[in-house]
């Protein structure tokens, strides 16, 4: 039998835990769980550490499960690597191993006035004053923000840093943590390219910035310690593959770039799943952008090999809209149900849709920006809305890739995607369209999990899995052509650019007349 690597695959929505070949890339078995999301506040996203937990075990033991019933032997199983939502924030107590807290959700925005007095405190009040270390604006979407307020906001937190028992980490280094023995002798540690997301970590230096941390008020000690995406981090304590070393871990969207093979300067990929995330590989040297994408690291594969970087564009709210439209609008049932309905109509018939559901992210990183329908006429009906909202995914798409092709001076001539959401053809036709360039789906949809597994089982004392270009499996694939003019593309992309403009500057930090819930 050929050696098995597994990947632990914890999203915003879902755990996974996959097992492929490592010979041919072969997706073997694997078992998924949904993931309770809380909103005790209006625009406040929390996740409960110990379900996150909690469901990895459960992945794990019914995929071994599913392989016995397959006849396959779970020893073949040589390495796990760790793939997850990135900027999530956890905080708990190393003795206990108790969560202090619930995880922070990334797209959670709680921390908008914690943002204003930050950006107050920089020079001419810049967003972009820490860009130059971390690659990224001071926004709500990175952890260091969402730390600084649980140590303002939560006494058990502060109580626990002031003596001592508190550790900080994004969801790989809790997950890490608790596999390989929680409060008795796990790991604490991260990757680069999680760690490069949190504000706190020189991208340059590729080390936690004493600068960085003064500036968020935040202890060094309950950092983990930073490690390449590919190493032996520790060995799994308990569950059916006690002993089996843990030994890749990248951020979601790092992984995605790994699994399509995008190791050359220049590709780029986009992963269509709760957000949109767009990242395009600039080799050894980290570009800075001009026009409002994010540069983050990509992967560092292996402890002796260079760091190679990306630009990123970031969409806060993709496939989060077909979750909308089912469980607040009870419009559709299902995903499968939306494409339905929208194939049924072909057109939004001037209907645009802006789902800037917890502001807009890249490229004008606008947390003021709120969801906006406009357009409606009599005649428009939930179909016409089904396609808007499909169409939203597409244009925030374009707005990223034209950032892009700017700053690199090169445009990209095709767009390789993954994701839950490309399951959806209607979808990759219409992205197809309105960038005008060939969209390309690999056949294996699951590179997120995929680029974890290559990662841990080419660490250096695993060696099942071979990185070097002449290794690397041929991945079929499907091609979606532009099949509309290039006139009409631009003129619904004028429109809907029309439309964000009336998204903008609509919610103030002011407390709301109606409520009694502002924040603390």
């Amino acid at each position: 039998m050929d050696s098995l690597v597994a990947a632990i695959d914890q999203g915003t929505s879902s755990t996974r835990f996959l097992v492929f070949n490592a010979k041919t890339t072969k997706l073997i078995s694997q078992h998924k769980v949904e993931i309770k999301q809380s909103f005790p506040k209006e625009g406040w996203v929390e996740e409960d550490p110990k379900e996150l937990m909690q469901s990895v075990y459960e992945c794990i033991e019914r995929t071994c499960e599913k392989l016995g019933q397959l006849n396959i032997n779970i020893s073949n199983i040589k390495a796990v690597g760790v793939t997850n939502q990135r900027e999530t924030t956890l905080v708990w107590d190393k003795e206990t191993g108790e969560p202090l807290y619930n995880a922070i959700v990334w797209l959670d925005l709680r921390t908008q006035s914690t943002v204003e007095s930050l950006i107050a405190k920089a020079p001419s009040q810049n967003k972009n004053h820490l860009k130059h270390k971390t690659g990224l604006p001071i926004s709500t979407y990175f952890s260091a923000v969402k730390l600084r307020w649980l140590l303002d906001n939560v006494d058990e937190v502060r109580q626990a840093v002031a003596s001592e028992r508190a550790m900080f980490g994004t969801v790989d280094s809790w997950l890490i943590w608790c596999l390989t023995g929680g409060s008795k002798g796990g790991v604490h540690c991260t990757d680069v390219t999680n760690a490069s997301r949190t504000m706190l970590f020189n991208i340059h230096t590729m080390e936690w910035d004493p600068e960085l941390c003064r500036y968020f008020d935040v202890p060094m000690k309950i950092l983990p310690e930073v490690k390449s995406s590919s190493e032996i981090y520790g060995w799994m304590k308990s569950s059916s593959l006690a002993g089996v070393p843990i030994s890749g871990c990248l951020g979601d969207q790092s992984a995605a770039l790994v699994g399509q093979m995008c190791f050359k300067e220049g590709q780029a990929k986009n992963t269509y799943g709760t957000g949109c995330f767009l990242l395009r590989n600039t080799g050894t040297k980290p570009v800075m952008s001009e026009h409002g994408l994010l540069t983050t690291v990509a992967y560092k594969l292996g402890k002796n090999q260079p760091t190679c970087y990306a630009l990123e564009g970031s969409v806060a709210i993709a496939g989060a809209v077909v979750r909308w439209l089912k469980d607040n609008m009870g419009i559709v049932q299902s995903s499968a149900e939306m494409e339905k309905m929208a194939a049924a109509v072909g057109t939004s018939y001037g209907c645009y849709f802006v789902p800037a559901f917890s502001g807009l992210y890249a490229p004008y990183w606008e947390p003021s920006a709120r969801g906006i329908i406009c357009g409606l006429t009599q005649f428009t009906n939930r179909n016409h809305l089904a396609f808007a909202a499909l169409e939203a995914v597409c244009f925030q798409t374009r707005e990223i890739l034209d950032a892009m092709n700017q700053d690199s001076g090169v445009p990209l001539t095709q767009l390789q995607v993954d994701g839950g959401m490309t399951s959806n053809r209607l979808l990759m036709q219409l992205q197809a369209d309105i960038l005008c360039i060939p969209v390309v789906q690999p056949t294996m949809s699951e590179t997120t999990a995929l680029g974890a597994a290559m990662a841990a089982g080419a660490a250096e004392g695993v060696d099942v899995w071979s990185l070097s270009p002449s290794h690397l499996p041929h991945v079929t694939s499907e091609k979606y052509e532009p099949q509309i003019n290039l006139k009409e593309s631009e003129f619904r992309f004028a429109r809907w650019k029309k439309a964000v403009q009336k998204a903008m500057n609509w919610e103030t930090t002011e407390p709301h007349c109606h409520s009694n819930d502002t924040q603390q």
